[in-house]
């Protein structure tokens, strides 16, 4: 071993920065047990799992332990299509947003009370539509 191998500074073990790795747990998960499904029953727990926004695992700790554990993420189940569809529609009131205050800058006409009016009902109506993709009271 050479002397500069020697003197290299040690690094130091994963996970001995407090903000370093996942958070700890006073019950780690240690032990797993392996459970075997046909495809069929295998495709049914996965879309249990996504409809309930959990993982697999997760799930089958819920049913059979009555808690997902401390670490499980709680995902809203997310209509992906609709939420692709009101996010073109945002992008395109931004851009309207971006015309008006162009237009007011330039000091050029203003919209009317009837056009702000329908502007607000479009933005109600994608944030009522947001809210229910996400599966919460608008």
């Amino acid at each position: 071993m050479t002397e500069a191998a020697a003197t290299k500074p040690k690094v130091a073990a994963q996970g001995s920065a407090p903000w370093r790795g996942r958070r700890k747990v006073a019950d780690p998960k240690s032990k797993a047990h392996p459970i075997r499904f046909t495809p069929g029953q295998l495709e049914e727990l996965n879309a249990k799992a996504r409809t309930a926004g959990m993982s697999i695992g997760a799930l089958v700790r819920t049913v059979v332990l009555g808690s997902p554990g401390p670490r499980a993420v709680r995902r809203p189940p997310i209509e992906k299509a609709e939420l692709a569809r009101l996010l073109g529609e945002l992008g395109k009131v931004g851009s309207n947003v971006n015309q008006l205050a162009r237009a007011f800058n330039r000091r050029e006409v203003t919209p009317s009370l009837v056009e702000l009016i329908g502007i607000k009902v479009e933005i109600v109506a994608m944030r009522t539509a947001l809210m229910q993709a996400l599966g919460r009271e608008p």
